[in-house]
């Protein structure tokens, strides 16, 4: 069977491009529809990453800007909304402005960007300058909007002026779309000038927004709810959309319909349920949604390669800091168990705080809580209160970010551990089961681990697995090889130390019952089974040691094979 062939859109985030270019589309116009029939002046999303914020935006331009083209949503929900479509489509000046580019290292460059921001959208107006409805003074200050040396008052009252003009040029009130609002807010914080640029960016929108008699409506995107305190001071007329709201749910994120109707046309079905398990998850209001950037990505990689694994593309999407700064909490066995719980797929109930600031998101575990939560590291499975949610991993990738964070975090405890190493190390040459044992267990209950619930059993030896190479790397003498082709298959761990002419094999099992004792001694009899010493025996080395390792929550149990 042929494959279709509208091609992916990967990171093209133009609608007018993907409508006109032969891009497949999944259609969250119903959005347009919603937004007119439950009115509200100003409204804000936030939504993670990488689920389709920026697109939707671009959409809402290409809908309401005057000139606009009706082919582009032809065969799309919102066309169906005739009467809509006639008061609104082409009716409005929309002012668009991303603020996902000012990420700057100190506030004066932070504000040269804004006002790249700002001339960029002038720019788009320059036919005001030739306007018969404007006055010299109005196409004056038009022209300070074009200029790169605009000061402080001529910025913040940048949206608010370029709007009074377009009304008082087309006869229209004007639609304002911000995209990404916080991104200068996360980067001002993590560069120490927090302050100044909240003062900018308040300013702009109190101007813009709540001031602003020549405001048909706006929309707002981002990932984090700042706190009315922080920008949105005075602003009584935003209504605030966030991952936990029932309203617009579905317009953020593909729907499990919507996946299977993209595996369908790419001729992919077969790998719906992996697609699934790895990128379905999310919950945002009472429906269940999918990353989109991820799916878009993975089907583009199987129209490739059809047996492709799939890959974690939100790790290398951001820095995952807080996570890392969640992990590192582990010290806290309260925490610690809750991470455990977490890991293993179990449901956590917190209190989300949804509105905090960049100042305040890791100044306390209840707020990292909160972070995690609205940035989609942690997704609801219900709601129990206002404020409380079932909070739970949502799915395979967002796991693997949690399982390398953990392990990053144990490999630094290890390094710190020089005595421990050397006693785990010199166990384990010298044929020292219990000495290798009782150093192991040591490390397992000190770090976080996999509970016996959810996980399926090959990801639980994986994690031990992990655990054993973490403490191995620190023997940086020692070659050690992992899942390396030997005999009739591959071999968990295997370590040659050259200079003493020492062989070692390590097969790792997970005790499902708690039965250690036999999970070893399968463990030995694969080894023996599948002939995991003859890379070693080729090597020369006739002194090799082989252990089979069981271990269970927080027990192991290490059972050396008889010479």
């Amino acid at each position: 069977m042929p494959v279709n062939n509208m091609k992916l859109p990967i990171g093209i985030e133009d609608f007018k491009e993907i409508r006109t270019a032969g891009f497949y589309y999944v259609d969250k116009t119903g959005l347009i529809r919603d937004l007119l029939n439950n009115w509200a002046k100003v409204n804000l999303f936030t939504r993670p990453r990488r689920f389709g914020k920026s697109l939707n935006m671009s959409m809402l331009k290409y809908f309401f800007d005057i000139g606009g083209s009706e082919e582009l949503f032809q065969g799309l929900e919102i066309a169906k909304e005739t009467q809509l479509c006639d008061e609104y489509m082409g009716k409005f000046p929309v002012i668009s402005v991303s603020l996902k580019g000012i990420n700057a290292p100190s506030f004066k460059i932070a504000f040269d960007m804004a006002v790249e921001a700002i001339n960029t959208v002038a720019r788009q107006f320059q036919y005001l300058l030739d306007s018969d409805c404007l006055s010299e003074v109005e196409k004056s200050a038009f022209q300070r909007l074009l200029h790169g040396d605009m000061d402080e008052s001529v910025l913040y009252g940048s949206l608010k002026v370029l709007s009074e003009l377009l009304m008082k040029h087309h006869g229209s009130k004007v639609v304002i779309l911000i995209d990404e609002y916080d991104v200068p807010l996360a980067k001002a914080h993590e560069n120490g000038y927090y302050d100044e640029i909240v003062f900018l960016i308040r300013n702009l929108f109190e101007q813009a927004l709540k001031t602003n008699d020549s405001l048909q409506f706006a929309v707002l995107t981002g990932c984090m709810r700042i706190s009315r305190e922080s920008v949105f001071t005075g602003l009584n007329n935003l209504r605030i959309l966030s991952i936990s709201d029932v309203r617009f749910d579905e317009y953020f994120g593909f729907t499990d319909s919507e996946v299977q109707d993209m595996l369908k046309y790419y001729n992919l079905p077969s790998h719906y349920k992996t697609v699934k398990e790895w990128y379905d998850g999310y919950r945002f209001g009472n429906v269940d949604v999918y990353c989109p950037w991820d799916v878009i990505n993975y089907c583009d990689l199987l129209r490739a390669d059809a047996n492709a694994w799939p890959e974690n593309y939100w790790i290398n999407t951001s820095s995952n800091e807080s996570v890392r700064r969640f992990i590192q909490l582990s010290g806290n066995s309260v925490v610690r168990n809750e991470i455990e719980r977490l890991v293993s797929g179990e449901t956590v109930v917190k209190e989300i705080h949804q509105e905090l600031t960049y100042r305040d998101m890791y100044s306390s575990i209840e707020n990292i809580w909160s972070v995690l939560f609205m940035t989609g590291y942690l997704t609801q499975r219900a709601r129990r209160e206002d404020t409380r949610f079932e909070l739970v991993i949502p799915n395979r990738e967002i796991h693997s970010i949690f399982a390398t964070q953990i392990m990053d975090l144990f490999r630094e405890n290890v390094k710190k551990d020089s005595e421990g190493v050397k006693r785990f190390c010199e166990a384990l040459k010298n044929g020292d089961e219990k000495g290798i044992e009782s150093q192991f267990g040591a490390y397992l209950r000190k770090t976080i681990s996999l509970r016996d619930t959810f996980v399926r059993k090959e990801r639980k030896e994986s994690f031990f697995h992990g655990i054993l190479l973490g403490i191995l790397a620190a023997k940086e003498t020692w070659a050690v090889s992992s899942n390396s082709e030997t005999g009739d298959g591959y071999s968990d761990i295997q370590i040659e130390i050259a200079d003493e002419e020492i062989g070692i094999i390590i097969e790792v099992k997970y005790a499902d019952n708690g039965n250690l004792d036999a999970a070893s001694q399968e463990a030995l009899e694969q080894i023996e089974r599948m002939h995991y010493d003859e890379n070693l025996k080729d090597d020369g080395i006739d002194h090799i040691l082989k252990y089979g390792i069981a271990c269970y929550k927080k027990r192991c149990r290490v059972m050396l094979a008889d010479s």
